[in-house]
């Protein structure tokens, strides 16, 4: 069986969980924007991996364009995002990016990534610290945002292999 992992990698942290799955499957694996679509049915799986912005899986569309045709291949994405695993936030990322048939034949899994602010483009950098002074001027705050102001402009790393297991696991018996 050959395995394709493709990522989309803004600050590092889908590539690191993309190097471990490549490694833990023996996959090639290579960066979505290198990749030539015509490969694509040479593998048997191929798995997908984007960090979550405002909900969206980016990069996503590569494999829904490209793998839409193809529900012969097991096709795996992944998501990664410095919000703790929680499965009502698994449920709405899952139902935002994919439609209920993309959900019959895309297996879906979160991996818990990390923040670090300095890596940001400027336009990401001028939302997020947008987003830090109204969650700053609140009086409540919920325990995601009081972890948001502790990381904010300092790296945080919640990555850990541990986390592609059942990923892994699918892969070799889904």
């Amino acid at each position: 069986m050959r395995t394709l992992v493709i990522y989309k990698s803004n600050t590092g942290f889908v590539k690191k969980y993309a190097e471990w799955i490549s490694q833990e499957l023996s996959a090639d694996m290579i960066e979505v924007s290198r990749v030539n679509p015509s490969v694509l049915p040479f593998y048997d799986t191929v798995i997908y991996g984007g960090s979550l912005h405002a909900v969206g899986i980016i990069g996503l569309d590569f494999i829904k364009k490209n793998l839409g045709k193809h529900k012969d291949k097991k096709v795996i994405v992944f998501a990664t995002g410095a919000t703790p695993y929680r499965e009502e936030t698994i449920k709405e990322v899952r139902d935002k990016n994919f439609t209920p048939e993309e959900q019959g034949y895309i297996k879906f899994f979160y991996l818990r990534g990390g923040f670090d602010f300095n890596k940001l483009k400027l336009l990401d950098k001028l939302l997020m610290t947008i987003l830090w002074v109204k969650i700053k001027k609140q009086n409540e705050l919920t325990h995601d945002e009081k972890g948001m102001l502790e990381t904010y402009g300092k790296p945080a790393d919640f990555t850990k292999k541990e986390y592609i297991k059942p990923l892994v696991d699918c892969v070799n018996s889904c």
